[in-house]
């Protein structure tokens, strides 16, 4: 277990969150996003759009898929190939902690997101930040503006806000618990991608460098936050937090006079006591980069993924797969990462694994009778 984020989750609680504290009602957590983004859109001129998301359950069979929920349009009916998987890892005691969420308007926009909760309660807080983040982001004026990377940090700063409320009011235990999240935004408008995240879930875009799109090239890859880098290093004991390298693969924080959290990132949300007492931060990194003409591949996943594959190497399982089979192709990376565990690992940890997996195109006519995938080369 060495190389998880924290120790082994020891106790089975209840899951509900009482949001009435927050002087919100259950149904703005069951609040369908597709309606916000309705309520934005032009009333006169629907568009096509589906949110896909994970479900919150409590099996314990390992390398099995989450539940997930479809809601609206089928999902590649809205443009663009999309593959997904969330696999419980091998931590006999613990649900999957993972979570992720879609949303995709055609010719609109597109959002991705991957939450890896971590500590006894992670997989609640994963599941909320789940529901509440891109709520937030939508819902936020300078949404889909050239202000974009305020309304993110805004979003990601509100969720903590509310985190610690749950929390002080006894409806969330997030003292010791909480989650990465990893939020990519494609913009068709302006064919930006923005991207923000905090943790390690990492996202990685790569470009096609042939106009039949035989070959790509990663070009941005998130910086993983993690305790020993030069900057959160800085920040982390200028607020009084220790950095001890674990002798095995983490540097991990800790505080001045206690041996907790224990954490080996250095930004996330939730974990309150690392936030008050360590220099931990829930304030994003924001990443912006255009998509050219050609379009591209993204990857946002969990550290499942990232412990033992790279990035150009992910890019290279994905990439032979035709846009059509983008579930086969987000399967086939789960594997090889649940097979380098199962080897670096002797057999006895393998983290939670989540891949989001995309085609990134151009704005298309999803409503013409020819399907928005038969327009787009194949590798070969």
């Amino acid at each position: 277990r060495k190389r998880l984020s924290v120790g082994a989750v020891t106790e089975q609680l209840e899951d509900a969150v009482d949001v009435a504290c927050l002087g919100l009602e259950q149904g703005d957590i069951d609040q369908n996003i597709l309606e916000l983004v309705a309520e934005s859109g032009d009333p006169e001129k629907p568009k096509r759009r589906c949110s896909i998301s994970t479900q919150m359950d409590k099996g314990l069979t390992a390398f099995v898929d989450k539940q997930t929920r479809l809601v609206g349009d089928a999902v590649n009916d809205a443009g663009g190939a999309l593959g997904h998987t969330c696999r419980k890892g091998l931590k006999p005691e613990s649900p999957n902690q993972d979570s992720f969420s879609v949303l995709k308007v055609a010719n609109d926009f597109s959002m991705f997101a991957v939450y890896d909760g971590h500590g006894q309660r992670g997989h609640v807080v994963s599941n909320f930040v789940k529901e509440m983040l891109p709520k937030l982001i939508v819902k936020d004026s300078r949404f889909k503006t050239a202000d974009m990377p305020a309304a993110l940090i805004a979003a990601f700063e509100k969720v903590q806000q509310m985190i610690s409320g749950l929390d002080d009011k006894g409806s969330m235990n997030a003292k010791m618990s909480g989650t990465t999240a990893t939020v990519a935004i494609h913009t068709m408008a302006t064919q930006m991608l923005t991207m923000a995240h905090v943790a390690d879930s990492t996202c990685v875009f790569a470009q096609y460098v042939d106009a039949q799109k035989r070959k790509v090239k990663v070009t941005h890859v998130t910086r993983d936050h993690k305790p020993d880098l030069e900057d959160e290093r800085h920040r982390i004991t200028k607020a009084g937090g220790r950095i001890v390298f674990d002798g095995y693969a983490n540097h991990r924080i800790y505080a001045a006079k206690g041996n907790y959290p224990g954490l080996n990132m250095s930004r996330c949300l939730g974990d309150l006591l690392g936030h008050r007492e360590c220099g931990i931060t829930c304030t994003p990194e924001v990443l912006q980069c255009p998509v050219p003409a050609t379009g591209g591949l993204l990857l946002v996943c969990s550290d499942g993924i990232w412990e033992f594959i790279g990035p150009e190497e992910a890019m290279e399982i994905v990439f032979p797969f035709r846009p059509e089979d983008a579930t086969l192709a987000a399967d086939k990376l789960a594997k090889e990462a649940w097979d380098r565990w199962i080897v670096e690992e002797g057999g006895t940890v393998v983290d939670d694994i989540t891949v989001v997996f995309s085609h990134i195109e151009p704005p298309q006519d999803v409503n013409s009778k020819e399907s928005p995938l038969s327009t787009m080369s194949q590798p070969p």
